[in-house]
């Protein structure tokens, strides 16, 4: 469990090493005087070392997690110059967010189809102690951890819905997710890296398609689905006006039409209508029987 601690302030640790540094200087000055200022001297450049060691200047956004022969003491967080006992070892951890853009990986979705996908995952140190003493090296454990929550995603749905029956369509599919996907890839990213003391800011996949091999008859389906569904809309818009000009006709009295002329009027404006090229006028100078 992480343990914060407050040091003391490095600068009063600062001036005193200077102080003994001069004062160890004086005395190889006064060294014919006596052969004790030697000693003393070097008594004094020992003690500025070993108190020079114990310094330590800690930047915004960075961390120090201390060590005593194996026992974790605690982490150092604020910033600024700081003394510790000199015989702690020091460990700087970062604690700025960091941005990990994850290889194109080439998976199976739920319905078994090849595809490829990628993520871009934000995430910062929240645990100096785990991130340190938990895990052998965690930036190549949230690399790691990170590939197998995206393959995971991409096997538990389908890419897109195949299925022609509306009642057996997925609620949710990779490409029209969204945000919904997101939110399943980020809490799948927090319960994997909580060992390691990892915070997931974000997790957006970035890329999706179809694997290579498969890619053109997918888009030929697509083309498929969006010409019926237009096809569908213009059928719908000539049923539509063939209603309105049948009753146009029949209220203003302008002809009367039996039955077998009201299906060929119907048929020869269905053509005209929903035919891919423009009609060719054909004009009748005999009767409507002719």
């Amino acid at each position: 469990m992480e343990k914060l601690i407050k040091p003391l302030s490095g600068y009063l640790a600062l001036l005193i090493a200077i102080v003994l540094f001069v004062l160890g200087i004086v005395c190889f000055f006064q060294a014919e005087a006596s052969s004790w200022y030697i000693a003393v001297g070097i008594l004094f450049i020992l003690t500025t070392l070993f108190l020079l060691k114990g310094l330590m200047i800690i930047n915004p956004n960075h961390s120090r997690v201390l060590n005593f022969f194996g026992s974790y003491i605690g982490t150092v967080k604020e910033n600024g110059l700081f003394f510790v006992n000199p015989l702690y070892s020091t460990l700087n951890v970062s604690l700025r967010s960091d941005n990990l853009q994850g290889q194109t990986l080439k998976v199976n979705d739920k319905m078994g189809n090849p595809i490829e996908i990628g993520a871009v995952i934000v995430w910062q140190v929240g645990d100096t102690y785990k991130a340190t003493y938990d895990v052998t090296n965690y930036t190549s454990y949230v690399r790691t951890q990170s590939e197998a929550a995206v393959r995971h995603l991409a096997g538990s749905f389908p890419y897109d819905n195949l299925e022609i029956d509306p009642n057996n369509q997925a609620t949710i599919t990779l490409r029209e997710g969204g945000d919904t996907v997101n939110h399943i890839l980020e809490k799948e990213l927090l319960e994997r890296l909580a060992p390691a003391g990892i915070i997931i800011k974000e997790a957006r996949i970035s890329h999706l398609a179809y694997a290579s091999e498969i890619a053109g008859a997918m888009l030929q389906r697509q083309q498929a689905t969006a010409i019926v569904a237009a096809r569908a809309k213009i059928v719908e818009g000539a049923v539509g006006m063939v209603e309105m000009a049948l009753q146009r006709l029949s209220e203003k009295d302008i002809v009367e039409l039996d039955n077998d002329k009201k299906a060929a009027m119907v048929s020869n404006l269905m053509v005209v209508l929903c035919g891919e090229k423009a009609a060719s006028p054909v004009l009748n100078t005999g009767t409507l029987y002719q």
